[in-house]
């Protein structure tokens, strides 16, 4: 018995997985269109407002650069949005609407979009922000599983789990769990990867309520890599 134990723990250990294995460690920019497939407002409200708000617009374009640079802009009804994100910095800014709303999220890291909320992970979401758990190997696709939370200093209970397909290194599915309480809000599963250079993308996200309904589906449309984007366009000044 004892050599059987012994077995076992060998392979297990030979299963261990870490981030750096699996993150998109060549992602340097990116920029695509996010186009809203289909969408239950009833469904997604049961996952916050804000969240269900964002699938009103058909469409936001999609512009994010390592590290920490992130810019969405769309129009609704004629009028332009824009949001920024650069470091702990967002900037919203509705011209007609003549706002121009800029905050200091450096302490609020729930409410900082990142290039995560899109189901990629990079070496900068691991440094000093984000730190990653491994859990298992998953049996039924073999996708590394890792328990995703905020570094102790942010001082949010918020916490992920992601799987990752370890040959393509993208997130296959993300579940979202919120920091009162520690209850599943959401579940995103990511699809349709395509490779752009050494570097394999998805182009799909469906959103599923923590009743398991779905309630929205976007595709990435018109995507493109390692542009060498501007940093200009991320400015929040």
């Amino acid at each position: 018995m004892s050599m059987f134990v012994a077995i076992v723990a060998g392979a297990a250990l030979g299963q261990t997985v870490g981030i750096d294995d699996v993150w998109q460690s060549g992602l340097k920019d990116a920029s695509f269109r996010m186009k809203v497939d289909k969408a239950s407002q009833k469904e997604l409200q049961k996952i916050n407002k804000d969240f269900a708000m964002s699938y009103r617009f058909d469409y936001t374009d999609v512009d994010m650069k390592e590290p920490f640079m992130l810019r969405l802009e769309s129009v609704v009804d004629q009028e332009r949005l824009l949001y920024i994100v650069n470091g702990p910095t967002r900037l919203i800014k509705i011209p007609r609407a003549k706002i121009n709303k800029r905050e200091d999220l450096s302490k609020s890291p729930g409410k900082r979009q990142t290039i995560f909320d899109f189901g990629i992970i990079a070496p900068s979401i691991f440094s000093n922000y984000m730190q990653a758990k491994f859990v298992r190997v998953d049996r039924a696709t073999s996708d590394a599983v890792f328990d995703v939370t905020y570094v102790p200093a942010l001082k949010d209970g918020t916490r992920h789990r992601i799987w990752v397909d370890r040959e393509k290194k993208v997130v296959t599915k993300r579940e979202w769990y919120n920091q009162k309480g520690g209850f599943l809000q959401a579940t995103f599963n990511y699809s349709k990867p395509q490779k752009f250079g050494t570097l394999w993308m998805n182009t799909r996200m469906d959103v599923y309520n923590a009743d398991g309904k779905f309630a929205g589906g976007t595709d990435f449309v018109g995507m493109k890599v390692n542009q060498n984007l501007a940093a200009t366009m991320f400015a929040v000044k």
